[in-house]
């Protein structure tokens, strides 16, 4: 991998990891429209470490007053009615899914789930998935802003079992194409929740996974044409760009839909499937899908 692709796929990864488009795909899509090597998988997880470590800065009073509550709640009973230390507690189990279906399924996360005909698939059917679960939420919100504010759940609502639907949501984004961010906002639209809370809890539920996932690739690294030095310079610029696009988007969907991102997430899926179809690309293109 060349210093230019590293720049490239960095910015992508940046722009792309918090919003619900699927910064996986665009990774491979990136190095295939561009007619580079494929990535790979670990490539995408080291990285995906610069953007949590945006989270990490943009929540780091919630993520600070979170752990601290919780390792309170390890040795006083008491503490563990502290909201936040229900957070935590929940955030764990939330991450349970991702973890054991990242350990069980890692061959094909590499391999077979890499194929652009299934990243093109997955981006028209969670953009649907996103696309209804948005409506959903605007139609609660059609009998008026005050009464949006009482039917939609916050963060104080979450129980055990939504922590685990939540998890399972995430896990689909093992599979290039669905989005993390997608999958558990849908998710949370779903089960009642506003979309500033569903986004915010997505955020939090990524850390430990992504973390994770990030060191236990670390060792890939150097193995094939991925080497160090460009891919510490896409995870620098991943982290920045990825802190300016929380922001933004915390801002931007206090006010407006995810259908802009619904349409784009089609359009791309359909676009990918035409392309394959007139054999102006391969399904398995880069070199890396088995």
């Amino acid at each position: 991998m060349s210093w230019f692709e590293a720049l490239i796929l960095g910015l992508v990864q940046g722009l792309t990891e918090f919003l619900p488009v699927s910064s996986s795909a665009h990774l491979r899509l990136t190095a295939v429209f561009a007619g580079w090597e494929d990535p790979g998988a670990a490539f995408t997880a080291v990285t995906q470490v610069g953007t949590e470590t945006a989270v990490l800065i943009y929540f780091r009073k919630d993520i600070a007053r979170i752990l601290s509550a919780w390792f309170r709640s390890l040795r006083d009973r008491e503490a563990r009615r502290d909201p936040d230390a229900r957070m935590g507690w929940l955030v764990i189990v939330g991450s349970i899914p991702i973890g054991v279906l990242g350990l069980t399924l890692k061959d094909q996360i590499e391999g077979p789930f890499r194929d652009l005909r299934l990243i093109a698939t997955t981006l028209i059917l969670l953009g649907v998935v996103l696309g209804v679960a948005d409506r959903l939420a605007a139609r609660g919100a059609s009998g008026g802003r005050h009464r949006a504010v009482r039917e939609r759940k916050s963060l104080d609502h979450l129980n055990v079992r939504d922590g685990l639907l939540y998890g399972m949501a995430q896990a689909m984004a093992l599979v290039p194409g669905v989005s993390r961010s997608g999958a558990t906002i849908s998710g949370g639209l779903f089960m009642g929740y506003s979309r500033e809370a569903a986004a915010r809890y997505s955020f939090l539920l990524a850390i430990p996974a992504v973390l994770a996932s990030g060191l236990f690739e670390l060792t890939e690294i150097g193995e094939g044409h991925v080497s160090w030095g460009p891919t510490l310079l896409a995870t620098a610029l991943a982290f920045l760009v990825a802190y300016a696009v929380i922001a933004w988007f915390m801002k931007f969907i206090s006010t407006r839909s995810f259908m802009p991102f619904v349409v784009y997430r089609i359009l791309l899926g359909l676009l990918i499937f035409g392309l394959i179809a007139v054999g102006a690309v391969s399904p398995h293109a880069g070199g890396s899908v088995g």
